[in-house]
């Protein structure tokens, strides 16, 4: 008679769990100290119980006993005299890690007395199936509230009209972000869908597996943003990243026999013989390594030339202001000029390209040959084989240019300032452990 089996998740029968490793119970008494712990004095748990219409505020842990306990360990522990923040856009404050270090700490002491008092008890299976019910709903709480700001996209909204007109150079790197999902709503609404879908997948225990992986995917990706465009949520995307590999590390030895054991039905041998097979095996593996080599030195080619990080730049490299422009020797705003010579800006960046910024902001370039030796520049336009122009340049100072020449039949003297790139916001943007919030959201 064929054998029968029955789920236990559609049956009353309680199953029977074998002694578990001594690594695994208290990797598991730590995690659960840890989660535990962390869910609770910090929002996680407080966006479970929300009610419709209201969005839910800060954790316990900007509440007696956790804010005395946090703010005497930033004073006694690391020495900090500035006030402790946790309002505003940013969950990376100095608060909130001294908060993070104080739940790690108490998570550790934890661990070491219960594996003490209790280290004859053979498992925690009943415990563990629990603990992943009220995991399982704060992790899912969390995907479905950042995914539904997503699928309605209101997390990254459209470009306002001021972000419109500004400067590239004068957002931040977060605010680059922000504007570029914002600018992409089908992007972000495609984000918010895998991140709900992981959410509810999650609820189910069926398909909690695959939840979870989806869950892991996606905040390794966010922590990665978070990590390199300086937003303030790089605590929370990789404690939701940890939850989810908790989540997901009983299943590890079936996702290995899926990943890594694959079943021979499923990926036939190329020869009858094992000899011939180890053959192309090798012989499949030198291939991808060529593949690696060849599209690492195309890699490595693209960066040496024009665009690249490592191409070369202009003599006169720099982003340098108009400060007078005189045409056939009448000195006068750039503005007033006929269109072509209303020039606010000289941008030198690759060494074949000179670029005039007009004053509407718009752009025109011309080929260019810097001779340093004779101190001139000779331009070009497009295809043109009949138009040129040339003008002769002195560097008094490295911050101050001036250009002396004919374009068009016109006699051009130009003083130039360079700008400082310390000016644009996007260059000074890096990325910090502690981000305090931007000052209009405290």
């Amino acid at each position: 008679m064929k054998a029968t089996h029955v789920d236990p998740v559609e049956s009353n029968e309680q199953p029977k769990f074998s002694r578990w490793h001594p690594s695994t119970r208290v990797g598991f008494r730590f995690g659960f100290a840890y989660f535990g712990l962390y869910c609770l004095v910090s929002h996680i748990l407080v966006y479970l119980v929300v009610l419709p219409n209201t969005l839910p505020g800060q954790g316990p842990g900007t509440l007696w006993p956790m804010l005395d306990l946090t703010s005497w360990t930033a004073v006694h522990i690391f020495g900090m005299t500035t006030p402790l923040v946790y309002t505003g856009n940013s969950r990376d404050t100095n608060f909130f890690w001294v908060q993070l270090f104080l739940v790690l700490v108490i998570a550790s002491i934890a661990t070491i007395a219960w594996s003490v008092l209790d280290r004859r008890r053979e498992n925690y299976a009943t415990l563990h199936k629990w603990f992943r019910v009220v995991l399982r709903f704060a992790v899912a709480a969390q995907m479905l509230y950042f995914g539904m700001v997503k699928v309605i996209p209101t997390q990254f909204p459209a470009p306002s009209l001021v972000t419109l007109i500004a400067p590239v150079g004068n957002l931040s790197l977060q605010g680059l972000l922000w504007t570029s999902i914002g600018a992409s709503q089908p992007y972000q609404i495609f984000t918010g869908i895998v991140e709900v879908l992981g959410g509810l997948l999650l609820l189910a225990p069926r398909t909690t597996m695959l939840g979870a992986t989806l869950c892991l995917a996606s905040m390794i990706q966010v922590f990665i943003l978070n990590m390199t465009y300086d937003v303030g949520v790089k605590i929370l995307s990789f404690q939701l990243a940890l939850m989810s590999f908790f989540l997901l590390a009983p299943d590890f030895p079936r996702l290995a026999n899926v990943f890594f054991r694959n079943d021979p039905s499923t990926e036939h041998a190329l020869f009858p013989t094992r000899h011939a097979n180890k053959i192309a095996l090798a012989v499949q593996i030198a291939f991808v390594i060529y593949l690696l080599g060849v599209y690492a030195n195309i890699g490595r080619t693209f960066w040496y030339t024009e665009g690249g990080g490592g191409s070369p730049k202009s003599l006169l490299y720099g982003i340098w202001n108009v400060e007078e422009l005189a045409i056939d020797g009448e000195l006068r705003p750039p503005q007033v000029n006929e269109y072509d010579r209303r020039w606010r800006r000289v941008i030198f960046d690759g060494p074949q390209w000179i670029f005039f910024q007009r004053t509407d902001d718009s752009f025109v370039r011309y080929g260019v040959n810097i001779d340093v030796q004779q101190n001139t520049l000779a331009l070009t336009k497009g295809h043109s084989r009949t138009w040129h122009s040339n003008f002769t340049f002195e560097r008094p100072d490295s911050d101050r240019l001036l250009l002396d020449g004919h374009m068009d039949g016109h006699r051009i003297n130009m003083k130039l300032q360079l700008v400082e790139f310390d000016t644009f916001r996007l260059l000074n943007s890096r990325f910090r452990w502690v981000r305090p919030p931007d000052p209009d959201t405290e």
